[in-house]
């Protein structure tokens, strides 16, 4: 397989082959007109005669590619290395950007991460080499507007090991993000087995202008749906509106769709996709896709399972937070309304632009011509204001184009090509967190310690538009549509609202060249990783079931409200150990809030009544034998597709997970891994579960179709029913069964199944 710097023509021309035909046939079955996304599903599916049902089937898909980025691409990788393939059977791709930590600026950030993580690079450059895999090196860009730039293409599919992959559907791909399991799966030439979606569309009409720009829609679709309404479906944007916005303002909106839960979400291919693709030097794809322009697109009266209204001349600028990104306020008196009842620090800390969300040069060019009134008339930020390119490509071109420079003259500092401060890859002085602060960030999530760590942070996300001006004016409460603010000549300055161009006149600087591909044979490559190492280790299988209910589980964590994979696992200086699941599964629900106390992180050892922290606990369970139970809330799992979330439990003795409900991709995750994630069928079972009592799961393994029986044992030895609903398939109970869906890939490669 010849790996390049993009997808190849002729694997589009392939999908393009086969799409008529499919679509025309999908027609038929169902006696309707069909959405995009059930023709891009179609178009993938694996056996096209299989039974279909939304929301009800599991269905077996052949997608395009993969993508992974550093921090998982580890694990992922480590696994893959136990299959037993010399290459791997799609396209795929690594991505180094989640490793460079944002501390002085672009240059000296990016140098410190590479020495710092040699071996982790040289590990997935080697390990992308031997196995026919193209290497994005550290400082090539955010994952996500690398694919975007280069790999996406309309009516595709593609899996990428980071929730935001839904990224790619602002150029009319099926993009979603998984598990390092699920790419497994596909890089073995396995099918990637999910539910068949269920399809929210999101009708948009009129045009946006001034001051809203797309991050105000996806702001405003959270708003409506929530962090849960969004599970189990995918989102697809359609009507006139659609039309008028730009491919890098719909990959926004796609992006953040992974904080509604969506499976992903997409766009039907335009004029706007057709501009992007040939700016970015793909015009044979634009030109292929003009031929199957109808297929590329919903069909009239296509049928969703729920429509959402947006008159985009009727939107204004949103700003979401702190704590959840579906949390709304208007921007100006609305938020500082919320602040004034909250309590919330009204100065501004800290302003960021960039993350994987909105760094595209139309959005740098936004925010520069607001930078630019403002030097006019003498204005600097009166807070810090750090600006992360999407990619080396928009990098290179807005250096190229002024525009960086627009920016630092009002004292913006320019961070490396990468994730840094979005993930918690900021090293931020106590003196800026260790007091209640507000930030505003044009990124994705804003859970407690997301960004730096500390949960005296409190992070509000809205466009970097409306961040600019934030930073201009120093407060939370400020209006840019109405507010003026002080120049140093006396003169109160009206911000015009910010202009944009979507496309660079003179096209785009590609910069550094920062792309390794493999060679044409890899076998000769060797791949070391040393036994004494702290950041990667070679990974044991789990071991199988041992057919035997779970009798007396222990309950190691009983957790309150939010409990995202960065309570279950947390980022920032954890990524550094994400090649090695002991060295990881310190940071075990480390961020979990105690139900039973408000105590976060740690618990009660049932054997002697000790308080330890959960990774202890969970080390010392495992080390004695004891397989044990944790208990979450609501949207149990929400955030980044990290299965460390999944991996960490089950190494530590984790069985069961039983919750009010789950994120999709972490339940997934889950039984990915051998796990069996559980939901109460009473959800106010939750609250029936103590302290000392221990779990009885029964009946086991799993039935597809029919609750799993279980019981809570009180310590007096008194016992109270419930049943535990699961979405298990039938394939997904093997994987239960084998101790892990690689155990059963593992088996089929060795049998020559693959």
């Amino acid at each position: 397989m010849t790996v390049t710097a993009g997808t190849p023509i002729e694997l589009v021309e392939g999908v393009y082959a086969t799409l008529p035909d499919r679509v025309a046939a999908g027609r038929t079955r169902f006696g309707r007109p069909l959405t995009l996304t059930e023709k891009i599903l179609l178009n993938h599916l694996g056996n096209p005669d299989e039974p279909i049902e939304r929301g009800g089937t599991y269905n077996d898909f052949h997608p395009d590619r993969v993508a992974m980025q550093d921090a998982t691409a580890q694990m992922a990788l480590l696994q893959f290395m136990t299959a037993g393939l010399p290459t791997t059977a799609v396209p795929s791709t690594v991505h180094c950007d989640h490793l460079i930590s944002a501390k002085v600026g672009a240059k000296i950030d990016l140098g410190v991460a590479i020495d710092t993580n040699r071996e982790v690079y040289d590990f997935l450059r080697s390990v992308s080499a031997k196995y026919g895999i193209g290497f994005w090196g550290p400082g090539s860009g955010i994952i996500h507007q690398v694919v975007l730039e280069n790999y996406a293409f309309p009516g595709g599919m593609m899996i990428g090991t980071d929730s935001h992959t839904p990224n790619a559907g602002g150029l009319g791909m099926v993009a979603i993000g998984v598990g390092g399991a699920d790419a497994v799966d596909v890089m073995t030439g396995f099918p990637f087995n999910v539910r068949w979606p269920k399809v929210i569309g999101v009708k948009l009409t009129g045009s946006l202008s001034g001051w809203s720009s797309p991050k105000d829609v996806i702001l405003e679709v959270a708003r409506v749906l929530t962090v849960e309404g969004g599970t189990g479906a995918i989102v697809e944007y359609f009507g006139p509106g659609a039309d008028s916005i730009s491919a890098t303002g719909k990959a926004t909106i796609c992006n953040m769709g992974a904080e509604i839960g969506a499976t992903c979400s997409l766009f039907g291919y335009d004029h706007n996709m057709a501009m992007y693709l040939k700016s970015t030097g793909r015009e044979a794809i634009a030109d292929a896709a003009d031929k199957v322009a109808a297929d590329l697109r919903p069909d009239d009266g296509a049928l969703y399972d729920q429509i959402v209204e947006i008159d985009l001349d009727q939107l204004k600028p949103l700003i979401n937070g702190p704590h959840s990104p579906d949390r709304a306020n208007r921007v100006g008196a609305q938020v500082g309304a919320e602040a004034a009842a909250n309590g919330w620090p009204l100065e501004i800390s800290s302003a960021l632009i960039g993350s994987c969300t909105n760094s595209s040069y139309e959005d740098i060019t936004r925010a520069a011509s607001i930078a630019r009134q403002a030097a006019a008339r003498g204005l600097k930020v009166k807070t810090e204001l750090l600006v992360t390119p999407g990619s080396e490509q928009t990098r290179a071109t807005i250096e190229r184009d002024g525009l960086i420079a627009d920016l630092e003259a009002i004292g913006a500092t320019v961070l490396a090509n990468a994730c840094g401060p979005c993930i918690g890859q900021w090293d931020r002085p106590a003196s800026a967190n260790g007091v209640p602060n507000t930030i505003v960030n044009s990124f994705n999530r804003n859970f407690p310690k997301r960004n730096d760590g500390s949960a005296n942070t409190l992070s509000f996300v809205t466009s970097p538009d409306t961040v600019v001006a934030l930073a201009l004016a120093g407060r939370l409460d400020f209006d840019p549509t109405t507010d003026t603010i002080t120049a140093p000549d006396g003169s109160e300055v009206t911000l015009e609202a910010p202009v944009g161009e979507v496309l660079p006149a003179q096209g785009y600087d590609p910069g550094q060249n920062t792309f390794t591909a493999p060679p044409a044979d890899g076998s000769g490559v060797q791949v070391d990783v040393s036994p004494t190492s702290d950041r990667l280790q070679l990974l044991e299988p789990f071991p199988a079931w041992d057919g035997n209910d779970y009798l007396g589980l222990p309950v190691l964590m009983k957790a309150k409200g939010k409990c995202t994979t960065d309570h279950i696992s947390a980022a920032g200086k954890w990524l550094t150990y994400r090649g090695h699941l002991e060295n990881i599964s310190g940071n075990l629900f480390l961020g979990a809030v105690n139900a039973f106390n408000d105590a976060v992180g740690e618990g009660k050892d049932f054997r002697d009544g000790s308080i330890d922290t959960y990774p202890n606990l969970a080390k010392k369970y495992s080390e004695a034998g004891v397989r044990w139970v944790a208990i979450g809330d609501r949207n149990y799992g929400e955030g980044s597709s990290r299965e460390h979330a999944a991996m960490e439990p089950r190494f530590r003795g984790g069985v069961v997970i039983i919750t009010r409900s789950f994120a999709r991709i972490h339940e997934t995750n889950l039984k990915k891994q051998g796990l069996v994630p559980l939901t109460f069928a009473d959800p106010d079972t939750y609250e029936l579960i103590g302290e000392d009592d221990r779990i009885n799961v029964l009946d086991l393994p799993p039935v597809p179709g029919t609750n799993v029986r279980c019981q809570i044992v009180k310590p007096d030895g008194t016992t109270i029913d419930f049943e535990g609903k699961h979405t298990f398939s039938d394939e997904q109970v093997e994987w239960f069964k084998a101790g892990s869906a690689l155990n059963v890939v593992r088996k089929k490669v060795a049998e020559g199944k693959a």
